[in-house]
């Protein structure tokens, strides 16, 4: 019974934060959305903040899901990269919560929201420096920082995916694979 109360509090602020953005989400709202009194919220968190970390702990979780789902060890590293890169930034974008929290933090530079959107970043970046941990234990890729590596590549696909889109002409999947390719691993030069 607890932790159905516990969940149905959690869909009702996921909802709130969603609709309303952090600022404007009240712990009543909450508790009316999830049609509990007040005080149950606090027998499970402690405040505000505290329920949104565990709402974007759990964004998080699903974010990392999704880019494993689609890594497939048969395949080099730039192809998973570019893969979950793909998959982590799609899911950044359509899922209604991180929409939100972009907006807030342009629009009224919300510091909890800029602050749950860079831990989604670090997350994304631990993720991939992971992976090209891995690729240079394998000689797959030059020795070098894979934190840095991780930024710059996180850098260019957000470039790619969403500022290119921004000039007027979104680039294809294939596109932003063949860029990726060009940019990241085999450089302009000759």
């Amino acid at each position: 019974m607890a932790s159905e109360r516990k969940k149905d509090i959690i869909e009702a602020a996921t909802k709130s934060f969603t609709l309303f953005g952090y600022k404007a989400t009240t712990m009543d709202q909450v508790a009316k959305l999830a049609n509990v009194g007040k005080g149950t919220i606090y027998t499970f968190f402690k405040n505000k903040d505290e329920l949104f970390e565990d709402i974007c702990v759990t964004l998080i979780g699903e974010m990392k899901k999704a880019a494993e789902a689609v890594i497939d060890p048969s395949q080099s590293f730039h192809e998973n990269v570019h893969r979950a890169l793909f998959e982590m930034l799609t899911f950044r974008t359509k899922h209604q919560l991180a929409i939100k929290l972009f907006q807030e933090e342009k629009e009224m530079g919300t510091p909890a929201a800029s602050e749950a959107l860079k831990r989604m970043e670090d997350a994304i970046v631990a993720y991939i420096a992971a992976q090209a941990e891995e690729a240079m234990k394998r000689k797959e890729i030059e020795q070098t920082d894979p934190e840095i590596a991780a930024f710059v590549m996180l850098k260019l696909y957000v470039t790619l995916v969403v500022d290119w889109e921004r000039r007027g002409r979104a680039l294809s999947k294939e596109e932003i694979a063949k860029l990726f390719e060009l940019f990241v691993f085999k450089g302009l030069s000759r």
